[in-house]
């Protein structure tokens, strides 16, 4: 599966494609029946599928205001290439780009570069300066240059997903349902830094304290099972982990800065600092909660450990 940054990224001998294109921020269940779909298309056809997506978030540029990434863009082009993307063109959205007519943006991105044969969107997809294209204005530019059009709703189990959705679930902590509407667990990923060291040298339970991008959907403060990884792991490295994981302030011990921790159960022999990491969380054991006593919170912690077991 190839990625192309931007238009120039694209070959110059490209030939017909069938493109599915959006936003793609946490590649939902129904983004990926966008993407199988075109999927289905490209096999008909005999042609590649080709998947636009933007970075930043068109929000960014719009409205000043970047919402709670879902998916790093390194992750969203692994996922959309397993849903069936043979490219990914991750379009720079720019100020330049928010002020193309919705016919400039065709005729630049569908028909000169990637010379579409057909392509998927959203049912409720917007397009062009002032959001002026839909999908009746593409279907009539496809008549025009040649290309089919089809808008997919984005409905799964009889429900419809979308990026807002799932980012309200998770500043909930309602990460299981996130999952769900997903397709597969919330992950964030960072790189493990140095912390208070607590959870080592105070608390017995030694955790990887993970340095996120701006802008990462976090889930609600609290305690979640869920599960560790090494984004990289060598030959000879264990490649996960179930964890305990911590989200909030720390509040028993005065804290102000929000942090994720994860603790690998029933491993107290790690040295996962400044190694790149990524941790799933699966379900929400409890609340962030202020311990009187630092024996009520390892007590605590204790229970919450067992739970994960249990769980995961």
């Amino acid at each position: 599966m190839r990625r192309w940054d931007g238009l120039e990224g694209v070959p110059a001998d490209q030939g017909r494609s069938v493109v599915a294109v959006g936003v793609f921020d946490g590649v939902h269940r129904g983004h990926r029946a966008i993407v199988e779909s075109a999927a289905e298309h490209g096999r008909e056809l005999g042609l590649p599928v080709v998947v636009v997506t933007f970075d930043p978030h068109p929000r960014a540029v719009l409205r000043g205001t970047v919402p709670p990434v879902l998916t790093s863009v390194e992750r969203r082009v692994e996922l959309l290439g397993e849903y069936g993307a043979d490219a990914v063109l991750v379009l720079p959205f720019t100020k330049e780009l928010s002020v193309l007519s919705a016919e400039e943006f065709v005729q630049r991105v569908f028909v000169d570069r990637l010379r579409a044969a057909a392509v998927v969107v959203g049912e409720d997809f917007r397009f062009g300066h002032r959001a002026t294209g839909n999908l009746g204005t593409l279907a009539a530019s496809g008549e025009e240059h040649d290309f089919t059009v089809e808008g997919v709703r984005l409905v799964a189990d009889g429900e419809t997903i979308t990026s807002t959705r799932v980012r309200g679930l998770l500043a909930e902590g309602e990460v299981a349902r996130a999952a769900v509407l997903l397709g597969r667990p919330h992950r964030v990923e960072g790189e493990v830094v140095h912390g208070a060291a607590r959870g080592r040298e105070l608390l017995g339970f030694p955790t990887a304290n993970m340095d996120l991008a701006p802008h990462t959907a976090v889930p609600g403060d609290g305690v979640y099972a869920g599960w560790l990884h090494r984004m990289e792991p060598g030959p000879d490295e264990e490649p996960y982990w179930p964890a305990a994981i911590s989200v909030g302030t720390n509040p028993t011990f005065d804290g102000a800065e929000r942090t994720v921790e994860a603790y690998a159960l029933d491993r107290d022999d790690l040295d996962l600092y400044g190694v790149r990491m990524s941790v799933d969380f699966t379900e929400r054991i409890r609340g962030q909660v202020r311990f009187d006593s630092i024996d009520e919170l390892v007590d605590t912690m204790r229970r919450d450990v067992g739970r994960c077991r249990e769980l995961l």
